[in-house]
């Protein structure tokens, strides 16, 4: 069985879309961050850097003690290796798919995370002439990688060979920015060519 230490944001979903696909035995330990449960004493041990997602998992390949394993992509590697699917065994579509998934980790998450402080949350407590240059900055960014995903998906079904963890990394995100697209009026949403068709196609 594997603790999911959960909620329900993009990060999240990510896991649970990886278990479900899977197979893979689990419960939701919810961790509401809102409440800031993430900095709980005992939520640190499994994640230091006191966010969710985190799992444990009390049946690890091998056997032995439980295994803990925190940040979004290092779960869903694990989660690959663990139930065989999802992530290539061969070096060359293995790393295909593991660069995308940190395209997603350093680059559109983080992105698309700033843009959405910026446009959706920090309004509510800011004047418009203090947040423009983030607003700009971010959601400028988020539109480069938007067009990068976009340019990937011209030729192809999925992002890195067949279904694999890159897609179950960007995918949430990209459904997610449907928000921050009705906040600001120069963010380029998944209706956008191949983008759309592959968000579509991971529904």
């Amino acid at each position: 069985m594997i603790d999911l230490h959960y909620w329900p944001t993009p990060n999240g979903w990510k896991i649970s879309i990886m278990l479900e696909e899977c197979g893979l035995p689990y419960r939701i330990v919810p961790v509401n961050i809102g409440a800031g449960e993430q900095f709980k004493s005992e939520f640190l041990k499994i994640s230091p850097n006191n966010r969710m997602p985190a799992i444990v998992d009390h049946e690890p390949i091998g056997g032995g003690a439980p295994i803990s394993v925190f940040e979004s992509g290092a779960i869903l590697q694990y989660l690959a290796e663990k139930a065989d699917k999802f992530l290539p065994k061969d070096v060359r579509g293995k790393y295909e798919v593991l660069q995308w998934v940190n395209w997603q980790m350093g680059g559109l998450g983080p992105m698309a995370g700033q843009a959405n402080h910026f446009n959706v949350y920090a309004p509510q407590f800011n004047s418009v002439e203090k947040l423009e240059y983030g607003q700009v900055r971010y959601t400028n960014e988020v539109n480069r990688l938007f067009g990068v995903l976009n340019k990937r998906l011209g030729d192809r079904e999925f992002v890195a060979g067949p279904l694999s963890i890159a897609d179950m990394a960007i995918w949430p995100g990209l459904w997610a920015s449907r928000t921050l697209a009705r906040s600001s009026r120069t963010f380029r949403t998944s209706s956008d060519g191949s983008r759309s068709r592959w968000a579509s196609v991971r529904r």
